[in-house]
């Protein structure tokens, strides 16, 4: 997010101590920060530039940029009228990227492309975020527009592997590939005829807070997410499963993968977000044993943890508790 703003030579330390983010959490490659402070970043990165797409473009996306989106896709027929009419207008006012909806034997493609190359490196941060930021907004939108999750079961993304690739399967789908020509998002073609239950009325109250506020997943009900969370919470040791849990809620495994689903999220994405944020706490004791940490996450074997923990942050564990305390 401030790829953009440090390319031009302007000092972020400002605005992340504006968002209650301390600047130490950038050298920390499995730092995190609230989802509160995020958003309130976002929204102090487009003020400051006043530009809605974060110095990532040849040209400012104006602050209003984002509401005239919402207002002018709000009130369309179904989900597929809507994104189509959120690839016409972004033709006009992004005109690095072009986005299209398509659909063929029951999938529907969002499909997103540079008319024009953005940066000479597919790697280089700027294009990485702005593809990134580009698909959530829209599959926020949609979800807003619809009135419920849409899950994703697919995204190739044109860009090499990035080092925080493992929490796409937490903002996107679990199914994630890279190295692709385009941005290809794959969902059922079903959701395409949606109705939109969205209103231009609905619109004031959307955009409180917007336009950060989109970088979090529309929830309109995560209770079933809320439950497995908590369940999985109270003994991972155990290592628990899509079945010991559905048992556990009363409900078959089919519905429980159904519900999570329908919520935007599954059984796994949730408990190795648990495994990870609590490895990423207990490390930071330096008095307990990695082997102790392993069983506790459900670990069977210490090497399973390794190559997890290494899937996360790039690093084994013992190299993140030595830099961890060598930064404080």
């Amino acid at each position: 997010m401030l790829s953009g703003l440090v390319a031009r030579g302007v000092a972020a330390a400002p605005l992340l101590r504006e968002s209650g983010i301390a600047a130490s959490v950038l050298r920390e490659r499995g730092a995190r920060v609230p989802l509160a402070a995020y958003v309130a970043l976002y929204n102090a990165v487009v003020h400051a530039l006043e530009d809605e797409g974060f110095a990532l473009f040849a040209a400012a996306l104006r602050p209003g940029t984002f509401e005239f989106l919402c207002r002018g896709t709000a009130g369309s027929r179904t989900l597929g009228d809507a994104l189509s009419r959120a690839a016409r207008f972004l033709a006009l006012v992004l005109p690095e990227l072009a986005v299209s909806v398509s659909r063929a034997r029951g999938t529907a493609r969002l499909e997103i492309s540079e008319r024009r190359r953005l940066h000479r490196r597919p790697g280089d941060p700027r294009r990485v975020f702005a593809f990134e930021w580009l698909l959530r907004l829209l599959h926020g939108l949609a979800c807003w527009l619809a009135g419920r999750a849409i899950a994703l079961d697919s995204v190739r993304f044109p860009f090499p592997r990035p080092p925080h690739a493992a929490d796409y399967a937490l903002v996107y789908t679990e199914h994630s590939s890279f190295d692709g020509a385009t941005l290809v998002a794959a969902f059922d073609a079903a959701l395409l005829d949606l109705p939109v239950v969205r209103e231009s009325p609905d619109v004031d109250a959307f955009l409180e807070g917007a336009p950060g506020r989109i970088s979090i997943l529309y929830r309109r009900d995560r209770e079933m997410v809320r439950r497995v969370r908590e369940l999985l919470a109270k003994d991972l040791a155990a290592a628990p499963t899509l079945q010991a849990a559905a048992r556990a809620l009363r409900l078959s495994s089919r519905t429980l993968h159904r519900r999570l689903a329908e919520e935007g999220s599954g059984f796994r994405a949730i408990r190795e977000e648990l495994r990870r944020t609590r490895a990423l706490a207990r490390l930071e004791d330096a008095r307990v044993r990695i082997a102790d940490i392993a069983a506790d996450l459900g670990y069977a074997e210490p090497s399973a943890f390794f190559r997890a923990f290494h899937a996360w942050t790039g690093e084994s564990p013992s190299a993140y508790r030595k830099r961890t305390r060598r930064a404080r």
